[in-house]
């Protein structure tokens, strides 16, 4: 699979392949320097690959080559970790810097961008999960129909953004990977940062409360919208857990959902 990648780009292998179950990774050296090749499954992480070349490094790991198949990249070698830091004290922090990270990504650029999924597109799971599953599913549903119904600040989206998905790269700072290629309103980006399952505090009403004040005030967005994109996309979540037969998976962003729509029934 990696071979004409590593031939045509003279690539020395250094580490092991890492598979997930839309792309297979190989760390690598290029030029003598740590890179990562990435062989994209699917159209979410092929779109991924192109928003990376627009991004072109700012607030996004740089792209050094790519083909139709294939992608090289930046690989971050710093030892700091967002999930670590809001596991150990520092949530505030870290959300802060996911946030000044999203600002970069989100910034207009010169030229125009490439082809993207639309966010319409990306919920297409819900309302059929939600008519088999019931519970919150449904209120999910209605609110993330009239989200992108009425779409506001339209940009082109990473599509998850999480403690994971933000890395060190040491004297670059901060840069995102792994994107899925959206378009639509730029709040929908944030909610993954109170939706994390990584995350153990995500089922704690104070720490959704704490952190959307922090998300907001440096984000520049609207409180109760925020909460509605937390509440559409972590019913798409769990969708997605449902639809896989996880069960046990769905029911982290199945909390996310009841306690964000609380929060918004309380006002």
């Amino acid at each position: 699979m990696f071979e004409s990648s590593l031939a045509r780009w003279q690539l020395i292998a250094d580490g092991d392949p890492i598979v997930t179950h839309c792309s297979h990774l190989l760390p690598v050296r290029w030029n003598g320097k740590p890179a990562m090749l990435k062989i994209a499954h699917d159209d979410a992480e092929r779109a991924g690959g192109a928003l990376m070349q627009w991004w072109d490094g700012i607030g996004a790991a740089k792209v050094y080559a790519h083909s139709k198949e294939a992608i090289l990249l930046e690989r971050a070698t710093g030892s700091r970790s967002l999930l670590t830091m809001a596991m150990n004290g520092e949530d505030d922090q870290a959300s802060r810097l996911i946030c000044q990270t999203a600002a970069k990504l989100h910034a207009p650029r010169a030229k125009p961008h490439p082809a993207l999924i639309p966010l319409h597109h990306w919920f297409r799971e819900l309302e059929p999960a939600a008519r088999t599953h019931g519970g919150v599913l449904p209120h999910s549903s209605r609110i993330a129909t009239a989200l992108l119904a009425e779409p506001r600040d339209p940009v082109a989206l990473h599509g998850d953004i999480h403690h994971s998905n933000i890395l060190d790269f040491e004297e670059h700072g901060w840069l995102a990977i792994d994107p899925k290629g959206l378009i639509g309103e730029r709040g929908f980006d944030f909610a993954n940062i109170f939706a994390n399952h990584d995350l153990p505090s995500t089922n704690q009403p104070a720490r959704m409360e704490r952190q959307l004040a922090i998300v907001t005030t440096e984000a520049d967005l609207d409180p109760m919208r925020t909460l509605r994109w937390i509440i559409a996309y972590a019913g798409l979540s769990a969708a997605w857990f449902l639809g896989d037969g996880s069960t046990e998976a769905a029911e982290s962003p199945l909390t996310v959902a009841r306690i964000a729509i609380a929060i918004l029934e309380r006002g």
